[in-house]
């Protein structure tokens, strides 16, 4: 199959210097084997000059010894490596036990630094905008989060570059970073979350992928690219070449010699193992030499385990189909009566096979070309052949001109006959009328075999009596082919005591029943069943020298055994070769047959050589250095330790390859593997104790294995050693118990060290599930034994400790990377405390990682999750009160920090009012405290200082449009407490209001305590006492705060009014709707800021406290409209007082209408009285859209417009009663007329209401007014000018 590289005609010399070539340079398969050694041109030149000097040095002894010595090792290396590579080789050749598992997990390809970087490179490209993905925002941020938190942690790095992570790890991390981010996103009709989430991850993909797929593989994949497949033999050969180092020469000359290609060669090399095993057994049951076992009864049960283990592979090998090449060629098994008695060895009583057991099938092909030399019969005759195989059909060819005889027609038959008959006829067709048969021109009779050439050849034909066709002969071809079951074939002499009693030549076959049932079976011509039949269970073969006595055969051999012996001969050498090779094979004998001549030469001390090469490779092999490997006994070998080689050398190369797998085996080396355990006797237990101590010193050096196939190992192990094997394996040695205990003291330390490490050596939750894994191992590790639960108690206390230590660990680390103690030694107060911050921030962000990683791992403990937390929080405790003691006395700055981290606190249900929540809560109680006690005092003296210099100027307020503007701070307040500037608007919030309000210390005071009532709502007090104290404070401080302001405003607009004219130019000040305004503003901070919510038990307490203030609030606003309707009022009267001068019987009024008379006959004279109307008409009007303009508060402007028209009408009605008895002046009437129309009409526009304005008092006056219109309509109809009362659209305003 496969050819050696080198020729037939290299010389020795070549050969022999490729094989130290391949012995001294090797070994490079295996990380932990030295390295092969340099060649050095100078070496030879050095050596001789060392060999020159007189005297050399010690040191260059001591180097020279070194030297030789490490040479050395590295030849016994190389060597050990050849002869394990030789039996893995057998293994993968011809598997019996063990086949690839397809059902293992597929392991992902793992990701290398250079990849990590790349992907680092493509993510930052997309945050800066450098590729064609589209995506919003909200993808964008979480990209941004993840490339920040993943992608650049260390810890990320690590784990990469242990060999851990996958590409599908960095996307679960992401899938699980974007589900909470979409989840809190709003809904959208029509688009639902699923879709986002698959749309962002297949932009991450698009990222990841960037312009070239790096993880695209390659045309031609690479050994370890295609390492999770079901590999095919070649491929095995390949791996196993790479693990152990050994070249393709070398495994060329050991595949040519071990006949690897030859499932008969190995078959037989396997039941030659398989009963030394069994030889091995009995000699050390007889020389009482066993391993140390935990008790003496063990060692009867260990003899016992390894015949039974023999004997099931005996019943595996007996199960494989007896084929050509192994099982891969599922050719159907021969039938036997009873095929079991191998497993009893040594009974007597076997069942002999039967005739019919031997029974073969043989397939023949045909084929005839031509005949050659028909002269007897006419050209346009036709002609044709027949044949037949002796008790089988007929068959014919197709028919042809004698003038050329050809066909190629082949035939195929199917005979039970090792020695058929075939014969084949040539017949022309008869042209005679009464003729009933052809006529026969010839035919020939062959008497084929398995070994008979299958190319074509003539044959003579015998013909016919007086027939010209004396030279007629017929070319043809028949093929008989070899079964499976048949083993080889000829024809031999033998002679013995039981059959073939009679020395004579006979054909005989060595057929195959099962793989461990042989027979040597003579057969006679035409004949199904052989004549004689010889089992070869329990023959040896061997050549021997010529016996003179016999006559015929050449080359002898015998069959020995017990009370038997049969002597066989051939005519010429090869065949006996063959044939003693083929017997050796079936016999399964240990002694390996040698020809006098080769033995001779491949062993001139004498002695037995074991070895099992074809000759046509044996002195190749001899050349190269390969025979003693591959003559070896296995059964001489310490398997165990060979083992033990193997599999560390399979996981160095396995953890070494493309894909993350954790440890685990690919299926073909699992399979080798298996396969060598099971063909050498390697116990279980020492199998998994080797793979856990491999795999643990693996951990231990940084690279990430899987817990669970810890767990699968330690299990087996563990219940082996505590007697529980399911397989009955039951035999318990000192050394597996012994290195059981330290493998189990390993393991505890590796986990409690991982568990303590936890964020680093499961960092973001990868693998996936492994601490959950380890903490379910840890507890299995724990068990005195495989059927005693461990109390959880125990476990608990173990995982406790190892948190605790992961809390110093992870603030270690944390503070490393913030490099806090650096800033901490030497920084200023600010610094430290912005330091402190920052750690805060990310003391946070890991209890998050921690809660969303790693919680699940620890469902079953989360309190001591959550006592990690507390203690990972303790430790930055003493930085944060340590930076915290820097600060300066009333200092605020520190104020953010209990924000950061209380809102982190109080959500969580376990460190809520927690040690360190509540030593952060002990902390910050007095600084706030402080903090209001100062604000209170500042916002006194405030409203003291601010309204005694107010100027009421209306200002624009910020309190109801930005309730969440920052506490203005108070730095450093000494103890008396300097006046706090009035709060002015700043200029980019005007554009964000409309309407004018209160003044500037009033919308100073109400931010105030509106900010100063957020930020303590803000500070979100986790203790619900002390929470409510605060608010009920800052409820009573704005309560008073508030009262006093409006007290103060009062008093203001008393006196601010009392300082205003009474006359008709009066128009009320701005000054006086800002006070209006003021009280406005506090009716409404009122709800917002003296309203407690708080228990039922304050309710009714402080809903009396809180009416108090809207009823100052209330009376307050009643007595400035009072005041302000007082004021208005009077001006009416004024107006009033003029007109009064007008009654009827004064003498102004004689006079005045004396001197009105006469001078209208010359010129027009003003109409008296009109002035007066309109100018309190205007003033009038005017106040109202003042009023209305400058006060905020409807309902408040319709009580003054009520109180307003109501007193002006009552006053107007005295006027008019006063006068009850006197005519009223025509100047009078129409001044009132108007007036009354006028402002009756005038407060109905602004919303007065029809009950009000007509009242009795307006009636009372509209009658008394039209009363005097009629009379003066009697007396002087064109007096009033066209002045009435009656209602006129058309009457001028």
């Amino acid at each position: 199959m496969l050819d050696p590289s080198s020729s037939e005609e290299e010389s020795d010399e070549v050969l022999e210097e490729e094989r130290r070539d391949a012995l001294v340079a090797a070994g490079g398969g295996s990380p932990r084997s030295l390295p092969p050694p340099a060649r050095d041109p100078r070496g030879r030149e050095a050596g001789a000059a060392r060999a020159a000097s007189p005297s050399p040095s010690p040191s260059v002894l001591s180097e020279g010894r070194e030297e030789q010595e490490r040479l050395q090792r590295e030849e016994r290396e190389k060597r050990l490596r050849l002869q394990l590579y030789v039996f893995v080789a057998r293994c993968i050749a011809h598997p019996f036990n063990a086949k690839q598992p397809t059902d293992m997990a597929r392991r992902q390809q793992k990701l290398n630094k250079q990849q990590l970087q790349i992907l680092k490179e493509r993510f930052q490209a997309f945050l800066n905008g450098e590729t064609q993905i589209v995506a919003d925002e909200a993808f964008c941020n979480a990209v941004r989060s993840y490339y920040e938190v993943f992608l650049k942690s260390d810890r990320v790095a690590r784990m990469v570059h242990s060999g851990g992570c996958s590409a599908n790890d960095f996307r679960d991390v992401f899938k699980k970073n974007i589900e909470k981010r979409v989840r809190s996103l709003p809904e959208i009709d029509g688009l639902s979350k699923e879709t986002v989430l698959s749309s962002w991850l297949a932009k991450y993909d698009a990222i990841y992928r960037g312009e070239e797929d790096f993880c695209k593989q390659p045309n031609r994949m690479a050994l370890s690219a295609v390492s999770e497949l079901i590999l095919s033999k070649e491929q095995l050969y390949e791996m196993f070449q790479q693990i152990l180092g050994i070249k393709k020469l070398e495994h060329q000359l050991i595949y040519n010699a071990c006949q690897l290609d030859n499932g008969d060669e190995q078959a037989a090399q396997i039941r030659r193992e398989l009963d030394g095993r069994l030889q091995l057994a009995e000699q050390m049951a007889r020389e009482r030499k066993f391993p140390k076992f935990v008790t003496r009864e063990m060692e009867n049960m260990y003899i016992e385990e390894l015949r039974s283990s023999v004997n099931l592979l005996m019943a595996n090998l007996e199960s494989l189909p007896v084929s050509k090449g192994g099982p891969e060629f599922k050719l159907q098994k021969l039938k036997r009566s009873q095929n079991s008695a191998f497993l009893d060895i040594g009974d007597e009583n076997e069942v002999q096979l039967s005739k019919s057991d031997v029974v073969l099938s043989f397939t023949l092909e045909i084929v005839i070309m031509e005949v050659q030399g028909l002269k007897s019969v006419a050209p346009n005759r036709i002609v044709y052949c027949t044949m037949e195989v002796e008790g089988g059909e007929k068959l014919q060819t197709d028919q042809a001109e004698a003038s050329r005889p050809q066909w190629g027609t082949q035939g195929d038959f199917t005979t039970t006959h090792p020695r058929p008959v075939v014969k084949v006829k040539l017949f022309t067709e008869s042209t005679g009328v009464l003729a009933l048969e052809d006529k026969e021109l010839g035919r020939v009779v062959l008497y084929p075999t398995s070994n008979s050439p299958k190319s074509p050849d003539l044959h003579k034909m015998i013909v016919p009596k007086n027939s010209q066709d004396s030279d007629l002969k017929i070319k043809l071809a028949v093929r008989m082919d070899k079964p499976p079951h048949m083993k080889h074939c000829g024809y031999l002499y033998a002679l013995g005591q039981k059959v073939w009693k009679r020395w004579k030549k006979r054909y005989f076959v060595l057929v195959q029943v099962s793989q461990y049932t042989f027979a040597m079976c003579s057969y006679r011509e035409k004949k199904s069943e052989p004549q004689e039949l010889m089992q070869l269970e329990g023959y040896t073969v061997d050549y021997t020298a010529p016996h003179t006595g016999l006559q015929g055969g050449r080359m002898f051999f015998n069959a020995v055994k017990e009370g038997d012996t049969v002597i066989f001969a051939s005519d010429d050498e090869q065949d006996r070769i063959l044939w003693v090779q083929a017997m050796y094979r079936a016999t399964g004998q240990s002694y390996k047959p040698i020809p006098a001549s080769q033995a001779q030469k491949m062993n001139p001390k004498g002695g037995n050589v074991n070895t099992d090469i074809s000759p046509l490779y044996t002195d190749r092999g001899q050349k190269h250095g390969m025979d003693e490997f591959i003559s070896a006994n296995p059964c001489k070998f310490d398997h165990a330790s060979l083992f033990r080689l193997l599999q560390r050398q399979t996981l160095d190369h396995r953890l070494n390859d493309s894909y993350s797998c954790l440890g685990w085996f690919s299926p073909g080396q699992v399979f080798v593997l298996d396969e060598y355990c099971a063909r050498y006797g390697v116990r279980g237990c020492h199998r998994h104790l080797c793979y856990l101590s491999e795999l643990i010193e693996h951990s231990e050096n940084g690279s990430v294995i899987d817990p669970t196939l810890l767990h699968y190992s330690f299990a087996f192990c563990a219940s082996h050693v505590h007697g529980n094997r399911p397989d009955g394996i039951g035999t318990v040695s000192v050394e597996e118990k012994e290195r059981f205990e330290e493998i189990k003291d390993r393991l505890s330390s590796l986990l409690e060290n991982q568990i303590s490490h936890f964020r680093y050596c499961f960092p973001f939750g990868r693998p996936e599930g492994a601490l959950k894994a380890t903490l379910s191992l840890l507890e299995r590790v724990l068990m005195k034994d495989i059927a005693t639960p461990i109390p959880a108690e125990e476990v608990k206390k173990v995982v406790r400790k190892c948190l605790e230590k992961a809390a110093l660990i992870n603030y270690t680390r944390l503070t490393e990377y913030a490099k806090i103690e650096e800033t901490m030694n030497q920084a200023t107060p600010a610094r430290k405390l912005e330091e402190v911050l920052h750690l805060a921030e990310l003391c946070i962000e890991v209890l998050q990682q921690n809660e969303e990683h790693h919680s699940e791992a620890f469902a079953w403990w989360p309190e001591l999750l959550a006592e990690h937390a507390e203690k990972f929080l303790s430790l930055y405790s003493v930085d944060m009160d340590s930076a915290l003691e820097a600060q300066p006395q009333d200092s605020w700055d520190s104020f953010p920090l209990f924000q950061l981290l209380n809102n982190a606190l109080r959500n969580d249900t376990f460190l809520c009012n927690g040690k360190f929540h509540k030593h952060l809560q002990e902390i910050f109680v007095p600084m706030v405290i402080r903090y209001i006690d100062l604000m209170e005092s500042s916002i006194a003296q405030s409203i003291h200082r601010g309204l005694e210099q107010e100027s009421w100027q209306p200002v624009k307020s910020i309190t109801n449009s930005l309730p969440n503007v920052a506490l203005p701070k108070v730095p450093s307040l000494p103890l008396n407490l300097p006046q706090i500037p009035s709060f002015t608007t700043p200029t980019w919030m005007t554009s964000l209001y409309d309407s004018t309000n209160g003044s500037a210390t009033s919308e100073d005071l109400f931010w105030k305590l509106d900010a100063l009532q957020m930020f303590v709502f803000d500070l979100h007090w986790p203790e619900p006492e002390f929470a409510h104290h605060l608010e009920q404070r800052l409820k009573l401080m704005a309560t008073d705060m508030i009262e006093a302001c409006v007290k103060r405003t009062r008093i203001a607009f008393e006196l601010k009014l009392q300082k205003t004219n009474k006359s008709t130019d009066l128009r009320i000040p701005s000054s006086l709707c800002t006070m209006f305004n003021v009280l406005v503003d506090a009716k409404k901070q009122t709800a917002k800021l003296c309203i407690l919510d708080g228990g039922q038990e304050f309710a009714s307490q402080w809903q009396q406290y809180h009416s108090k203030i809207d009823d100052l609030i209330e009376e307050t606003v009643k007595e400035i409209i009072s005041l302000l309707v007082s004021k208005v009022v009077s001006v009416l009267e004024g107006v009033l007082s003029k007109l009064s001068r007008y009654d009827e019987g004064t003498f102004f009024s004689s006079l005045v209408s004396f001197t009105v008379k006469a001078a209208a006959k010359y010129v027009d004279v003003p109409k008296p009285g009109m002035d007066l109307a309109d100018t309190y008409i205007m003033f009038v009007r005017q106040n109202q859209d003042i009023l209305r303009e400058k006060v905020n508060e409807e309902m408040y402007i319709e009580k003054l417009f009520d109180q307003w028209y109501s007193s002006s009408m009552k006053v107007i009605c005295m006027w008019l009663a006063d006068r009850l008895d006197l005519q009223l002046h025509i100047y009078q009437l129409k001044t009132l007329i108007k007036i009354v129309k006028k402002t009756y009409r005038d407060f109905r526009l602004q919303g007065v209401l029809e009950g009000t304005l007509n009242s009795k008092t307006y009636d009372t006056v509209h009658s008394r007014l039209t009363v005097e219109e009629a009379t003066v309509s009697v007396t002087d109809a064109g007096g009033l000018q066209g002045i009435t009362m009656k209602d006129s659209d058309e009457e001028e305003g």
